[in-house]
């Protein structure tokens, strides 16, 4: 009997988010300048109020016992994280005479806020409120003492951490120099979607809080490439890459009173979005092959190729097949129409909106509007 191969299951292992290790670094520095020596590990009180135990490098008390430094190294568990084994390295500072303030100051790698919206002022670094509330209790746990009398300035500094913000949405959100302190929970989930699916919401926030009323959503870097090449006009905040959450992002751009939503895809996509669904995601629902045999035939195309069409796996065949009529642009044209349609009767005399379509190398194929739905 042959062997039978066995997929490979994702790793399950939870990790901890950045806000928690640098929380954790902050509580050991505390704990240093409160008894003259930084721990070796400490237990650490997470946002969602349980406690783990952190393992702490580099600990030292310095400047005659007014300040201390101490460093968490993240351990992200199986999430693909650009942060795992990130440096969250906390220096803390006596205030003299400034008794119970605790502030904030970002140092090397951690980034800078440069554009409203994100729920913290131009020019603080952006250390997350739900973070900056866990940093405060740990601190306040094991120094109540000492802020009976001075106050503590927390810095944060990650090395790399510029580096690291590279492959995030940072600078599209208008955070320069570094990565953000983030956590709501202190727990990084694997593979979470729910995390992704925040970024997008936010995206979208951002945008509105700036004053934009355009948002264009995209399903990937190729889409995103060729709406921000074909929209030079629009503010780098108009742009976010939603992946497979269609139905959260248009919802947000309902709530924020977005007048104008502009989605460039592809064929695949853009197929999910006709046929009404909300989440995109290839291993969710088969491609309704069905309904792109009909936008075939009512682009001409002839019963045998709408068969093939109705009998095959993928949208891209489809596309492949009216293109060897000479029938493709009025085929991407249909596809789009029918996008728009269906959608603007999810979403009623909610925003206008336009649908942008390219290939697989950015080129442009079709582009359809709505008939100039009002803003409500």
């Amino acid at each position: 009997m042959g062997s039978v191969m066995k997929k490979r299951e994702r790793g399950t292992r939870k990790g901890f988010t950045t806000g928690a290790n640098s929380a954790a670094a902050a509580r050991a520095a505390t704990i240093g300048l409160a008894t003259g020596a930084v721990p070796k590990e400490v237990k650490s009180l997470l946002p969602n109020q349980t406690r783990v135990t952190f393992i702490i490098h580099d600990g030292a008390v310095m400047d005659s016992g007014k300040a201390a430094h101490a460093m968490c190294i993240k351990d992200a568990g199986d999430d693909p994280d650009c942060t795992d084994q990130a440096h969250l390295t906390v220096d803390v500072r006596v205030l003299q005479g400034k008794a119970g303030e605790i502030v904030f100051a970002g140092g090397k790698g951690v980034g800078r806020i440069t554009m409203p919206g994100l729920g913290l002022a131009v020019g603080e670094p952006a250390i997350n409120p739900v973070p900056r509330q866990n940093i405060i209790a740990n601190i306040r746990e094991v120094a109540s003492e000492l802020l009976e009398a001075h106050g503590l300035e927390i810095t944060i500094s990650v090395p790399d951490g510029e580096a690291m913000a590279k492959k995030t949405l940072n600078d599209r959100l208008g955070i320069i120099g570094g990565i953000s302190i983030l956590g709501t929970t202190g727990i990084v989930h694997p593979y979470s979607t729910a995390a992704f699916r925040a970024s997008v919401v936010q995206g979208i926030e951002v945008a509105a809080n700036q004053g934009q009323d355009t948002v264009v959503l995209t399903t990937g870097g190729r889409t995103e490439k060729f709406v921000i090449a074909s929209l030079p006009q629009l503010a780098p905040a108009c742009f976010v890459q939603m992946g497979d959450f269609l139905g959260p992002a248009l919802d947000t751009c309902a709530k924020e009173g977005i007048k104008q939503v502009i989605i460039g895809g592809m064929v695949g996509k853009l197929t999910k979005m006709a046929q009404g669904e909300v989440i995109t995601h290839a291993n969710r629902k088969a491609v309704n092959t069905d309904l792109l045999a009909d936008i075939a035939k009512a682009c001409g195309a002839p019963e045998d190729v709408c068969k093939e069409i109705s009998e095959a796996q993928t949208a891209r065949f489809a596309a492949e097949r009216m293109e060897a009529l000479g029938l493709d642009a009025a085929f991407y044209q249909a596809l789009a129409k029918r996008t728009v349609d269906t959608l603007m009767e999810r979403y009623p005399h909610q925003f206008a909106l336009r649908v942008m379509v390219c290939d697989f190398s950015g080129n442009a194929l079709a582009d359809v509007r709505s008939d100039g739905v009002e803003h409500v």
